[in-house]
């Protein structure tokens, strides 16, 4: 390896405004547009392509993102590429090694400026390995994405089940339902107490947590892992202080903790249909809180909710839940990845693991 500047190995540009009218936040179609905290929209027009986007300033100040593609990068980036452009990605991970929010200045708000980018020493590999090092990362990376792909098909085809069961009404053999005041007969209206009961979450300082296999759930998902577990069996899980709307559904033992709710009693409902129950009501509406948002399980509790017949809710929850099972498994390889990810890195980048023990991991 040896020691370089970052201005010897790379061509810095200042990213350009774009007009808000020309940005469309809602529709993916178009280049993307890119801000400190990634993409922000799409655009009709690009200012850059094959490039690495860098947060030049606030919060995502120093975030680093690789772009194959067209794309506008705004002014709040700095946009960089190296002049072998087959070494893109080695370069992509250098930077993310690097933590580049270390090296930001600014007295309101974090800033990143090409001069102070130009100058930092880094450790680079020798010429011969750096396309084969960037390679190597980028399938870790590519395999996670087309995870996270699968997993986002895989939802989607739950929910659209979910929605033409029992929105639609196209459930199995609904053509022979009876319909009686405009919905099934032998389905009912009930409160959602009646269907399923929802708790708070318990206590765990971080000073009291012990690395194990038992994920712990915060109000927006896993926050860690613990030894030992205050729910035994598959629940589910939600926001209940401080950030509401999320809900999640666990394949096991968890601890939710006291910013959460979660299913201790199913009644009527399953797990699968509990959880599309809350999906379903917008629960970021029941906030009770003034300064921190704040769920109210009584509020809740009396909502009415349509409740259909004992063999469609068994019926539909065993689809879901082979479904949810493939979800698990997912995520599960995705978490290795991760880890495999954040192993790697940091010791190849500092040139701690030799690029030549690659060919054992691949």
């Amino acid at each position: 390896m040896q020691v370089t500047s970052l201005d010897q190995q790379l061509n810095f540009f200042n990213g350009k405004a774009i007009p808000k009218k020309k940005i469309n936040v809602e529709k993916n179609i178009g280049y993307k547009v890119y801000g400190s905290n990634g993409v922000i929209g799409y655009s009709e027009s690009f200012n850059h392509e094959n490039a690495i986007v860098i947060g030049r300033v606030g919060a995502y100040c120093g975030s680093v993102q690789y772009e194959p593609g067209k794309f506008w990068a705004t002014d709040n980036t700095i946009v960089c590429r190296p002049t072998d452009l087959k070494e893109i990605t080695y370069f992509y991970y250098l930077l993310e090694f690097l933590n580049l929010n270390q090296y930001a200045g600014g007295a309101a708000q974090p800033l990143l400026t090409q001069s102070v980018l130009n100058t930092i020493k880094v450790k680079i590999h020798d010429e011969s390995e750096r396309e084969f090092l960037g390679n190597f990362l980028n399938k870790i990376d590519e395999s996670m994405d087309l995870i996270e792909k699968q997993i986002f098909i895989f939802e989607k085809l739950i929910r659209s089940n979910f929605e033409e069961w029992f929105i639609n009404f196209k459930f199995p053999n609904h053509e022979h339902v009876k319909f009686v005041d405009g919905i099934p007969e032998g389905w009912e209206y009930n409160e959602l107490i009646e269907l399923f009961v929802l708790q708070r979450g318990f206590d765990l300082s971080n000073s009291k947590r012990i690395l194990g296999d038992i994920p712990i759930y915060a109000s927006t998902g896993i926050v860690g892992y613990h030894n030992e577990n205050k729910v035994l069996e598959k629940t589910v899980i939600t926001g209940r202080s401080g950030s509401l709307g999320e809900v999640m559904i666990t394949n096991g033992p968890s601890w939710p903790l006291n910013t959460t709710l979660w299913v201790k009693e199913f009644k009527k409902f399953t797990p699968e249909m509990a959880y599309f129950t809350l999906k379903n009501l917008e629960l970021e509406s029941f906030n009770a809180g003034a300064a921190v948002p704040t769920l109210n399980r009584n509020d809740v509790h009396k909502v009415k909710i349509l409740t259909p017949t004992k063999e469609i809710i068994n019926e539909f929850s065993k689809l879901a839940s082979q479904i949810f099972d493939q979800i698990h498994l997912l995520k599960l390889k995705n978490e290795k990845l991760v880890e495999l990810k954040e192993t790697l890195l940091p010791r190849l980048m500092s040139g701690e693991l030799d690029v030549s023990k690659l060919s054992s991991i691949e």
